[in-house]
């Protein structure tokens, strides 16, 4: 399946059903009044988060989602029904934005969030909707009130506890593939991973979920490489592990051994050095204790390296 964290669709909801002029004619009844109903309300556009996906694949080859336009009224007061509503259904992490893609509608973050993008027209009074002591004949409905329609920006973000980033090649899938259950591509040139990848972490009777993205070089930002835009799936991570690379590592070390010569702290210059990150605050804007909410993340993500 390939990943696709990145997608602009075209919504439009439906439009509200036509209210119905109609008089009651029946035999023996000689005043038998207006009966038009009402039109049904369009149906909405209704985006949900739902679990099983972890890609925006599906909004690839069709990028235009049209919601029903509600019944029309019809004779002895029947009431149109509401049109059909469409949902998109979006893996956890998505982020909608208006068609600039700099406004922010919605986030989210959990399965089972919905939100509806475009509401339904509403439908339009039959003509017994209008009848009165003055006026009991009245020859005059109101049509549906058109939908809402707009383009939006769907955008992936991974949801992960601790992110894998640094230099292409330098062992970051490696790792990955070394203490979870993901198999990505692992091979011995750069850039063989091309998007992100996510793993389940089982230590302590605990479990944390894993990201490792594409590697970065230098340019980045200007489009070397791969690109940075594979940084907003390590957004949401409270732990970043830097993978340096094992050669210049290595080089760093015998260089630091020599200048400092026969001293005792050149063997603790041998082991790698763990580099990691801690973001300020989590999504409830609440601190994050390192130490408190996940021991076993950190010790685990140490003891890898000893």
């Amino acid at each position: 399946m390939k990943f696709l964290d990145e997608a602009k669709i075209y919504i439009r909801s439906g439009n509200g059903g036509a209210g119905c002029v109609s008089f009651r004619r029946e035999k023996f009844i000689e005043f038998g009044g207006p009966d038009g109903g009402d039109g049904g309300r369009g149906g909405d556009v209704i985006v949900e988060c739902v679990e099983g996906l972890n890609t925006l694949i599906d909004y690839r080859y069709q990028q235009h989602f049209k919601a029903k336009t509600g019944m029309h009224g019809m004779g002895k007061n029947r009431h149109g029904a509401k049109g059909a509503d469409v949902v998109l259904k979006v893996p956890e992490g998505t982020q909608i934005y208006d068609e600039d893609g700099e406004t922010l509608l919605a986030d989210l973050t959990h399965v089972g969030e919905k939100i509806v993008l475009a509401k339904g027209g509403n439908g339009g009074f039959g003509n017994a909707y209008f009848k009165s002591s003055t006026n009991q004949a009245p020859r005059r409905a109101n049509s549906g009130l058109e939908g809402e329609e707009r383009n939006i920006v769907l955008r992936l973000k991974l949801i992960a506890d601790a992110g894998l980033v640094g230099l292409p090649n330098a062992g970051k899938s490696t790792f990955l593939a070394s203490v979870s259950a993901a198999k990505p591509k692992i091979a011995d040139y750069p850039f063989t991973t091309l998007h992100p990848g996510l793993g389940v972490v089982h230590v302590d009777g605990r479990e944390f979920v894993l990201a490792d993205i594409p590697g970065l070089i230098e340019g980045a930002h200007e489009g070397l490489g791969l690109g940075d835009r594979f940084l907003g799936h390590v957004e949401r991570c409270r732990v970043l592990r830097r993978e340096p690379r094992l050669r210049r590592l290595v080089l760093a070390v015998r260089g630091r051994r020599a200048r400092l010569g026969g001293q005792p702290r050149r063997r603790r210059l041998a082991r790698p050095q763990q580099l990691i990150f801690f973001k300020g605050g989590d999504k409830e804007g609440t601190k994050y204790n390192g130490a408190r909410e996940g021991p076993a993340m950190i010790s685990f993500l140490k003891e890898q390296t000893a």
